[in-house]
């Protein structure tokens, strides 16, 4: 493509794991050209100044980004960092895209997302324009959008997950799902924190914020409430692995009528048929990190429990692929009316 018919993107944020993981996949898609790479403790620098790379892109800091000289925005800062950016390209009647990567408009209302991330909503005018961008259950509106609030990764592999079972009206409802998680330690972010240290969480397995107390929970709750139309609740028991990236959800489902393996799957593989992103395991195999990694891909896969009425899913994804800056750059292929699969793996 023609360097003048490539669309032109910024990147707020690319010193993070997310941000550099965006950085990589649109330096190799062919439909883009970056302008601008910005971070506010780096400005100035070049990327391979914080990372082991020979590129020297230089960094900026978000006020020198020229808005009139982009056409798309990644927006992957820290929680309450979004508003000034979507103030000002709100400004532009619809030409700027934004893919926002943090939670600043992935709830509806105000309230709850002052309720999970314990700060009010500073620009709550503008959750109505964002479309949740879960891509699979919502291409249809992503394709329409101007701005996209790209799903957390934990929200990422449980829907996809238990979707099947929710659409097709099998899941008991009046018992919670339970979503048993493990992360790889980029999902923490980029900071310093004693409970990521190498000595800390090497041969380590560190649960965090279990029960009802994880900021995703309630993420995960407003978006199977949409599509199961009914009140579930879920019990949500995030962990840290002692790996650099990866996410494997193993979820628990009672199920509300009598449904074999074989015929679950059957349900999973219809949902999915057209997916070029979600792959169903045969009943004889288990997802995994490994199937997963430096890739787009969320793999799944589900056994119903002999002599039980439960069914178990596990959901795996790439938490900066899937679960960040591969389903952020997927929504930016659907919005710009570009092939699905451009740039991932």
């Amino acid at each position: 493509m023609e360097s003048k018919d490539k669309i032109r993107v910024a990147i707020y944020g690319a010193s993070g794991y997310a941000g550099y993981e965006l950085y990589r996949i649109l330096k190799r898609h062919g439909g883009v050209e970056i302008k601008y790479i910005t971070a506010e403790s780096a400005a100035g620098k070049i990327m391979s100044d914080i990372y082991p790379t020979t590129d020297d892109f230089r960094i900026v800091k978000n006020t020198d980004v020229n808005i009139d000289n982009v056409d798309a925005v990644f927006l992957s800062l820290p929680h309450g960092a979004a508003k000034n950016v979507v103030e000002q390209i709100g400004q532009t009647s619809g030409r700027v895209k934004i893919i926002d990567l943090s939670a600043d408009y992935r709830f509806d209302d105000a309230d709850e997302y002052e309720r999970w991330y314990g700060t009010k909503h500073t620009s709550p005018d503008f959750l109505d324009d964002f479309v949740y961008g879960l891509t699979e259950i919502n291409r249809s509106a992503v394709r329409k959008a101007q701005f996209v609030a790209n799903p957390g990764c934990y929200p990422t592999a449980t829907i996809l997950g238990v979707y099947p079972l929710l659409k097709n009206k099998v899941a008991d409802l009046t018992e919670p799902l339970i979503i048993d998680a493990k992360s790889g330690v980029t999902g923490a972010g980029r900071k310093a924190e004693v409970r990521l240290l190498f000595a800390e969480l090497n041969e380590n397995l560190y649960p965090y914020n279990i029960g009802y107390v994880h900021r995703h929970t309630g993420e995960i709750e407003q978006e199977l409430k949409k599509v199961s139309d009914a009140d579930l609740k879920i019990i949500f028991s995030p962990h840290l692995v002692p790996i650099t990236r990866g996410m494997l959800n193993t979820i628990y489902v009672k199920l509300n009528r009598p449904e074999s393996t074989e015929e679950l799957a059957g349900m999973f593989n219809e949902t999915y048929r057209n997916e070029t992103f979600v792959k169903v395991l045969p009943s004889n195999q288990i997802a995994s990190f490994q199937h997963t990694v430096n890739t787009n891909l969320c793999v799944m896969s589900v056994k119903k429990v002999e002599n039980s009425p439960y069914a178990i899913v596990v959901s795996s994804i790439d938490n900066l692929g899937k679960g960040a800056a591969g389903q952020a750059v997927q929504n930016f292929n659907v919005m710009s009316g570009i092939p699905e699969s451009e740039g991932l793996i």
